[in-house]
């Protein structure tokens, strides 16, 4: 596939192109930028700082990648941003770099950010994630690999969303969100299970039934956190897959986990 470059997109002398990077009128690459083969930017997209953008991505009009981070304790240096492969970023997405001096944002593979959207500084988005129109991650949010955002949702600095886990519409994230779970609400609350979403991945009867145990005894048993916790670890299940995973998850939280709320 020939690279593709408009006449009046303009490309900073010091970046680097893949094979086959198509670049639409008045697209920017700033110098620092390196782009993987078969990247396409659109029309009056920008990608710019010390970014990486793997291959097969496509940035869609008015988005902007890689711009200095908004947080005012920015001192200088020269944070970035590094993404991985099959991305999609719709119009007017932003991604900004890091802070520090050095660090950088993190996005994996074949995730699709919707319209209007932004990833604030030193946020790391994992795989397979679909966020939808005018989501926005805080600083150093974390979202785990394939989550699904609603619209309009707001995650607050420093939380966490873990993986397969469903953000609703509207909702306003201040603490963390367990694995595999729905999350709705102002605050937000963990209302069940995401079952369809775990079925469409291939979970297996057995690992939805463990999944079904552990939401029950964070959020339906009447336990506090510390209680509840202490349950799964001493659960006959303890040693699977899924408990393990939902220890470890709880063990790093630095906001607390998301209490139960709805019938």
């Amino acid at each position: 596939m020939p690279t593709k470059i408009h006449p009046t997109a303009i490309v900073e002398s010091g970046a680097e192109l893949g094979v086959g990077v198509e670049l639409g009128a008045f697209a920017f690459i700033g110098a620092g930028v390196r782009l993987g083969d078969g990247v396409r930017v659109h029309h009056h997209a920008s990608v710019e700082g010390d970014t990486v953008l793997g291959p097969a991505c496509e940035v869609f009009p008015y988005a902007c990648l890689g711009a200095k981070t908004q947080d005012l304790k920015f001192a200088g240096g020269r944070p970035g941003v590094r993404i991985g492969a099959r991305n999609v970023f719709r119009e007017y997405v932003t991604v900004h770099a890091a802070t520090a001096d050095g660090a950088h944002t993190l996005i994996g593979d074949d995730n699709t950010i919707l319209a209007y959207s932004h990833v604030a500084h030193d946020c790391v988005l994992g795989s397979g994630i679909v966020a939808s129109n005018s989501v926005g991650l805080a600083g150093h949010v974390v979202v785990e690999d394939h989550v699904t955002l609603g619209a309009m949702g707001g995650v607050h600095q420093f939380c966490r969303i873990g993986a397969h886990a469903m953000v609703s519409a509207y909702a306003k994230v201040v603490q963390d969100v367990a694995p595999w779970c729905i999350a709705d609400g102002q605050p937000a609350l963990i209302r069940s299970i995401n079952k369809v979403g775990l079925e469409r991945r291939g979970f297996t009867p057995g690992q939805l039934d463990r999944v079904k145990q552990i939401y029950r005894v964070l959020f339906r048993d009447g336990l506090n956190r510390a209680q509840a916790l202490d349950k799964l670890r001493e659960h006959p299940e303890a040693g699977s897959a899924e408990f393990q995973r939902m220890l470890a998850f709880a063990g790093k939280s630095e906001r607390g986990l998301a209490p139960g709320g709805g019938p």
